[in-house]
């Protein structure tokens, strides 16, 4: 199967891209901060069996529009997703988000709790809320300015691998930069001043539905021991450990993140 092509639609003036591959109960798939729905072309082949899953473009990725403010909050991710749902005709999902994607995940949790039936967090971050001053402006001046200086190609060049396992294969790195090379530096701007004004903390205490915390054992940006943490403060939640995988996780070994991710879906209904 090859990438399903990219699709838009309207949703209150604004538009929204993503890619469709699939039937069955639907799954929407949240990229990271230095990715878009391109990255999920493991899981929309993989998975499309059994369910529907819509990878989409965040504000500001793809063919979507950015938020209006230049500083937008998690909720406001969260509403543009629960607008591409509404548009589509959808009204209860399996939510999967990764790494910037989990907070906008756990916000959309929060807000629209009774649109889920289940909720899976890969390589999640906790954000950047309750860093110390300083060293959240140093960390968002240096993100902003990567892409300012480097441009998307650049910044995919330099820092692809960062994000892969010592082992990745050349076939998932060349896919990591890729994706990493169409970035939109309004769009990854935005989402880095939510990233480091968000605290994932505060939203997932209130997860009620089945839970799944995934995360490789060689991730260096969102380690182990920080999913672990997130998977405790989520009641009843699971973690699995991706053993020799890297923050891409799902890009790097889809047939892993797939057995893994299917098989706690396929267990929810």
């Amino acid at each position: 199967m090859s990438l399903p092509d990219l699709r838009t639609i309207d949703h209150n003036g604004r538009t929204i891209s993503y890619r469709e591959a699939g039937q069955g109960p639907v799954a929407l798939l949240l990229h990271g901060i230095g990715s878009g729905s391109a990255s999920w072309e493991g899981q929309l082949d993989g998975l499309s069996a059994h369910l529907r899953l819509i990878a989409w473009d965040a504000p500001g990725y793809g063919a979507s529009d950015p938020l209006p403010d230049e500083t937008p909050s998690s909720s406001d991710y969260a509403d543009a997703a629960a607008g591409l749902l509404d548009s589509l005709g959808i009204e209860k999902i399996h939510l999967v988000g990764h790494s910037l994607g989990t907070v906008i995940a756990a916000s959309f949790a929060a807000r629209f709790p009774e649109r889920l039936l289940s909720v899976t967090l890969a390589s999640a971050t906790a954000g950047y809320a309750k860093a110390g001053h300083a060293a959240r402006v140093e960390r968002l001046n240096a993100r902003m300015g990567a892409i300012r200086d480097l441009g998307p190609a650049g910044m995919a060049e330099a820092r692809g691998r960062e994000i892969l396992s010592p082992d990745a294969s050349d076939e998932a790195l060349a896919k990591v930069r890729a994706v990493m090379s169409a970035l939109r530096v309004d769009g990854y701007c935005q989402a880095a001043r939510m990233l480091h004004s968000s605290d994932i903390y505060d939203d997932i205490a209130t997860i009620a539905v089945p839970a799944l915390v995934m995360c490789g054992a060689a991730d260096k940006v969102t380690p182990e021991d920080l999913n672990q943490r997130i998977a405790a403060a989520i009641p009843g939640a699971i973690y699995r450990s991706l053993a020799g995988l890297g923050h891409a996780s799902y890009v790097e070994n889809p047939a892993l993140f797939n057995e893994i991710l299917g098989g706690f879906l396929a267990g929810q209904g």
